[in-house]
């Protein structure tokens, strides 16, 4: 190749991810609707972002910053138009042993870092991979990542002095012997008193604000009552200048090992987030590549103003979606909302005590672990409970970049075995190996009835799970799809997921699904996780195809519904 072909090449691939005209429009078509969203997420994420940045170690007003600067930037450059950007609980937990070994500077540096390695990521187009990592591992990781932010609130609720340490756990245990030789009342009270009610209001109102409530209560509290409890102290009005002074080049070989955690942990935790996003919509699809690229170039920017490293953010980007939003205009309203509440309000914010943040954090680390879908998961199959219970192990005790590697490995090892198990001989008819052209008349039968019949051949898990995803969403101009589930091999938890998401993404088009052949070990894979439920209640599921078939032609006489004047895109199987 020519250097001249090769600057084209990568002006191209640069290109592709920028941002294009399509989000500029789509920001102009529910203008409202995408300013109550930003808004109503601007008041969730006030509270986190000051208890974010006070559990890092680097200050409320480091939290504030980055919810503004990378959410902002994340929004116009990245590659989902749902997702809210900004500190994270799982960021604390790597940040943590930074600021205590290296200080401002080295957090600030080695978010600076991790943002060179995901633009490095976005240019590889690495963002395909991560949607391999099987469901345990995720659920194992948020486990993980639920207690590590736990734990971290314990010295602050209990209104002591943070211990030394880097071990959480060693530091909590040590901050409650301290609280039970001189204990601290008021603080502990507020702390739980936020988070009761964010937790109890969240059963009532999911879509209300509690916890900027429980923490403007906490805050007049403690002023009438003059409480010893700690505030969270003066914060800027206006947002610092940008700067480079923070910068230590003499460190970067020793930071390199946490950017390259905090680069994985955002491509993680940023794509699964999009993933959801995609999920709790119904039109939405990510650019995973342009997604890291965003997030890279947050990460980037935001040191040059003190904030901290920065991901998308699964809960704020859920209220996003809950609340109507339709563009990336939602995610930057958050962030001229948060601009706002500075520079008008933070005189009152400094009043905050730390103590109710502290109980802002529990409570969301407690929201963080689904217990139905744990138990579902640990219930599925042997291997998916192993596999989660390692990896969020790993995560408490290890760090999460070795805890997410040995979740890998181990699933890989696991799945690997499976297919192994499963291989075997069987002694088949002669008239039942037929080639495909013997099928052709009742193919195209099918065809013309606008029914289609995919068989799954195979095992359906992590690592094949989202190829067949895609191919079957791009099925179309068909009123009804058999799912042929006789020759699955070995199905787990990601699979039986992806299986969930598939038909949920056909019936949201209108498309009737029906399931045939699913064999008895499989069906109890899919009803533990609650997959296709709807399906079984309704009395979709059939025990062969020719019965799926013989009720879809039913469905299609009863329904009345005229034939479609376009072609089948997709290339079915063969129904028999």
């Amino acid at each position: 190749m020519t250097p001249t072909f090769m600057g084209r090449l990568n002006a191209a691939r640069i290109q592709a991810l920028l941002p294009t005209r399509t989000d500029v429009q789509a920001m102009g078509r529910q203008p409202r609707r995408d300013v109550v969203a930003g808004i109503t997420v601007a008041i969730v994420a006030l509270p986190l972002a000051l208890g974010f940045g006070v559990s890092s170690g680097m200050g409320a007003e480091a939290g504030l910053v980055t919810a503004i600067v990378a959410g902002a930037i994340a929004a116009l450059f990245g590659g989902s138009n749902l997702q809210v950007s900004g500190p994270t609980g799982a960021m604390t937990v790597v940040l943590v042993p930074v600021v205590h070994q290296f200080g401002p500077s080295g957090v600030l540096t080695v978010g600076l870092l991790a943002g060179v390695l995901l633009i490095a990521l976005a240019l590889a187009r690495a963002g395909r991979y991560v949607r391999y990592v099987p469901v345990p591992v995720v659920e194992g990781f948020t486990v993980g990542i639920a207690a590590v932010i736990a734990l971290q609130q314990i010295p602050t609720a209990l209104g002591v002095p943070v211990p030394e340490g880097e071990n959480v756990t060693l530091v909590a245990a040590r901050a409650v012997a301290d609280f039970a030789a001189a204990p601290r009342w008021p603080a502990l009270a507020v702390a739980l008193g936020v988070a009761v009610v964010m937790l109890l209001g969240a059963r009532w109102r999911p879509v209300v604000p509690f916890s900027l409530f429980a923490v403007a209560v906490a805050t007049i509290v403690i002023e009438l009552t003059d409480l010893p409890v700690a505030p969270i102290g003066q914060l800027p009005a206006t947002l610092p200048a940008p700067s480079l002074s923070f910068l230590d080049f003499s460190a970067l070989g020793a930071l390199l090992p946490s950017a390259v955690a905090i680069a994985a942990l955002a491509a993680l935790e940023s794509l699964l987030s999009a993933t959801i996003a995609d999920a709790m919509s119904v039109d939405q699809r990510h650019d995973p590549d342009r997604e890291l690229f965003g997030q890279g170039l947050a990460n980037l920017v935001t040191p040059l103003f003190g904030g901290v490293p920065a991901t998308a953010a699964i809960a704020r980007t859920a209220v996003n979606v809950r609340s109507g939003a339709a563009s990336r205009l939602a995610a930057l309203t958050h962030a001229v909302a948060l601009v706002l509440i500075v520079l008008a309000a933070a005189p009152l914010v400094a009043y905050i005590p730390v103590a109710a943040l502290a109980g802002v954090l529990l409570a969301t680390a407690l929201r963080m672990v689904e217990v139905g879908s744990l138990a579902a998961l640990a219930r599925s199959t042997r291997r998916d409970a192993l596999v989660m219970a390692l990896t969020a192990v790993a995560t408490l005790a290890l760090d999460l970049v070795k805890a997410v590697i040995l979740g890998l490995v181990l699933a890989g090892a696991l799945a690997l075995q499976a297919i192994a198990r499963s291989t075997r001989v069987e002694e088949v008819a002669l008239h039942a190996d037929r080639p495909i052209g013997d099928h052709g008349e009742e193919e195209r039968a099918l065809l013309t009835e606008h029914i289609v019949a995919y068989r799954l051949d195979g095992p359906l898990f992590f690592a094949a799970a989202h190829r067949f995803l895609l191919e079957l969403s791009e099925v179309a101009d068909v009123r009804v799809v058999i799912l042929r589930m006789s020759r699955v091999s070995t199905i787990d938890a990601t699979g039986a997921h992806v299986l969930g998401d598939a038909i949920t993404r056909l019936e949201r088009r209108g498309i009737k699904v029906l399931l045939s052949g699913i064999r008895a070990g499989h069906d109890q894979v899919l009803s533990t996780l609650g997959v296709a439920d709807h399906l079984r209640r309704d009395g979709l599921i059939f025990p062969d195809t020719p019965a799926a078939i013989a009720h879809a032609r039913g469905h299609l006489r009863q329904s009345g519904l005229p034939p479609f004047s376009g072609m089948l895109r997709a290339s079915p199987e063969p129904p028999g």
